[in-house]
């Protein structure tokens, strides 16, 4: 739910961001200074770059980065183009692409998910066995989620609109009919609602339906790409290192930062997420951040076939490949 909420948040492209910026950091001797604001408050779907920060992944590559914590009027994209700050996370593959067709100097620079976890949510013993199987069917989606993987849905299975229903943020539509299908993330709230109601629901994730999309981007003006491209790459690698140490290593470091920043986060939530994130491969083990030109122009093939972007969009000016891990 929290997460569906940060998607909202982040489609609101001509809302000044309502955070509260840290004040500029005092950069160490030798060391680059950097602010980074993220795309929600606190949780394991932000623990590589807790983690990173807390393991000191960052000050070994001569960074010295402050982290911004995210919220529901955070607009990641707008203190990206206003220089607020030097880095942010990216939530999704649209919000990358708006930012090429609005022609704002901003890159991805790494996809540290290599799956978005988006996931569609069904009652079990309903007869869906699959996203193929919800064609008809009343689906809650968030108004963002109509202008983002709804399109591809659509496209792919013959979805219609008819079928689209308010997404409110809460799970009880869903819990009061067992024919509604509700949108969500994969580390979220599948477990809340099996928390919380006692249902164990069915989940689909888009990605293994063949959703090309990556997510949680690191973006970064072309001004600083331009100027300390050396620190980009830094940040990418130790971004990189922060990931592979949260999920595969101890990530007590990481979830102390994150409870620091967001005293709701609970431990079990942290766990779930991470073991989501593991058992999906929505962050891989290895080649972590990567990206490819072909699931790039897969990605862009679908959204601009149903006119979301300009066929004829530069779509390549949204990334780059250059800085990516090794």
């Amino acid at each position: 739910m929290m997460k569906l909420m940060r998607l909202a948040a982040l489609a609101l492209c001509a809302v000044m961001a309502a955070c509260s910026p840290a004040k500029t950091p005092v950069e160490a001797p030798g060391r680059t200074a950097l602010k980074l604001a993220t795309d929600w408050k606190a949780q394991a779907e932000l623990g590589g770059y807790y983690q990173a920060l807390a393991t000191g992944e960052y000050k070994r590559r001569g960074l010295d980065v402050t982290l911004i914590q995210g919220g529901p009027g955070v607009n990641v994209p707008q203190l990206l183009a206003t220089g607020a700050v030097d880095v942010g996370v990216g939530s999704n593959s649209f919000i990358v692409l708006n930012l090429a067709k609005e022609k704002i100097p901003v890159k991805a620079v790494a996809a540290f998910m290599d799956k978005d976890p988006q996931v569609l949510i069904a009652h079990p013993g309903q007869g869906v066995e699959s996203i193929a199987d919800m064609k008809g069917r009343p689906i809650l989606l968030s108004d963002a989620s109509v202008t983002a993987f709804w399109v591809w849905l659509k496209a792919k299975h013959g979805f219609t609109d008819a079928q689209v229903r308010k997404y409110n943020y809460s799970t009880a539509p869903f819990l009061a009919d067992k024919r509604v299908i509700q949108q969500g993330y994969a580390t979220s709230e599948p477990y809340l609602i099996e928390k919380e109601a006692g249902v164990k629901p069915a989940v689909f994730l888009l990605a293994d339906d063949g959703y090309p999309a990556y997510a949680s981007f690191a973006l970064v003006p072309d001004a600083l790409l331009a100027k300390n491209p050396a620190a980009v790459k830094a940040f990418v690698e130790a971004t990189a290192a922060g990931w592979t140490s949260y999920l595969y290593g101890d990530p007590a470091p990481g979830d102390a930062l994150i409870r620091k920043d967001n005293p709701e986060m609970t431990q079990d939530l942290l766990d779930q997420a991470r073991e989501k994130m593991r058992s999906y491969g929505i962050v891989p083990r290895a080649k972590v951040g990567d990206m490819t030109d072909a699931r790039w122009a897969e990605f862009f093939k679908v959204a601009s076939e149903q006119g979301v972007y300009p066929r004829d969009m530069d779509y390549k000016r949204a990334y780059s490949l250059d800085f990516l891990p090794k």
